[in-house]
């Protein structure tokens, strides 16, 4: 599934706290996002024509519930991006991990075992 900028926030924000109603999903969105309530309103309705999400009500008051998992929606992107974009190559995305992100003692590990992991099956 494709999600917009727009979308990505707003699941996160939903995975983050769910179910929850248009107002909590505004709380969660960082605070340098300001979208008025009907703009949450009309972007949860695009959601729920993609089956990102779902929608149930409560006397009035509607709650949303991530309909996918966050994990493979972002596997699922960066598998996308890896093809689309970087044309499958890994060069990139190792010089952005060294050159830009700091990682933490955590991090590393996980990559040292997910590189030892893929060196024993090519075996």
């Amino acid at each position: 599934m494709k999600l917009t900028e727009t979308e990505w926030q707003l699941m996160n924000a939903l995975w983050k706290k769910h179910p929850a109603t248009a107002r909590e999903i505004m709380e969660e969105i960082p605070g340098e996002v300001k979208w008025a309530y009907t703009t949450i309103k009309t972007m949860l309705a695009r959601l729920i024509k993609k089956n990102a999400i779902t929608e149930y009500k409560r006397g009035n008051m509607s709650f949303y519930e991530p309909a996918i998992e966050q994990n493979k929606t972002r596997y699922n992107a960066v598998k996308s991006l890896f093809n689309k974009v970087l044309e499958g190559t890994m060069e990139p995305v190792i010089s952005f991990i060294s050159k830009e992100q700091k990682l933490s003692e955590n991090d590393r590990q996980k990559l040292l075992k997910l590189l030892k992991e893929k060196e024993s099956e090519n075996k």
